[in-house]
């Protein structure tokens, strides 16, 4: 992936499944290429196994904190259940299974056509 193409656009999305309560690895080293922006408005998007709880589990945390380090102006977050068979869930098949699904992708939808009317 070159970079450069990234200035091309003015929204971007940024997202992965959450690995150990963040984003994956090559996301974040990706992020930590990108140029410093001036203009560009950014959104952040995630799976999890677990639900996001205020100050316990705010897996967006590292990921925000280097776009907003880079200059991005972050308009939205979505998120939503996903499919999870790390550690102990492993053991008993997963947890969510078919998750996301045809309601998860129907209010990423409704997200993504609100980033419109915010940017």
């Amino acid at each position: 992936m070159d970079i450069n193409t990234f200035a091309e656009y003015d929204l971007i999305g940024y997202g992965s499944g959450i690995y150990f309560g963040k984003h994956h690895k090559s996301l974040l080293g990706l992020v930590d290429k990108l140029p410093k922006s001036q203009t560009k408005e950014a959104f952040i998007f995630y799976t999890s196994g677990v639900r996001k709880v205020k100050f316990l589990h705010e897996c967006n945390k590292l990921l925000k904190k280097k776009l907003l380090d880079k200059g991005f102006d972050i308009i939205g977050e979505f998120s939503c259940r996903g499919f999870d068979t790390v550690g102990p869930f492993k053991l008993i098949g997963g947890i969510n299974k078919g998750r996301p699904d045809e309601k998860d992708l129907k209010q990423a939808e409704i997200f993504a056509r609100g980033l419109r009317d915010k940017s």
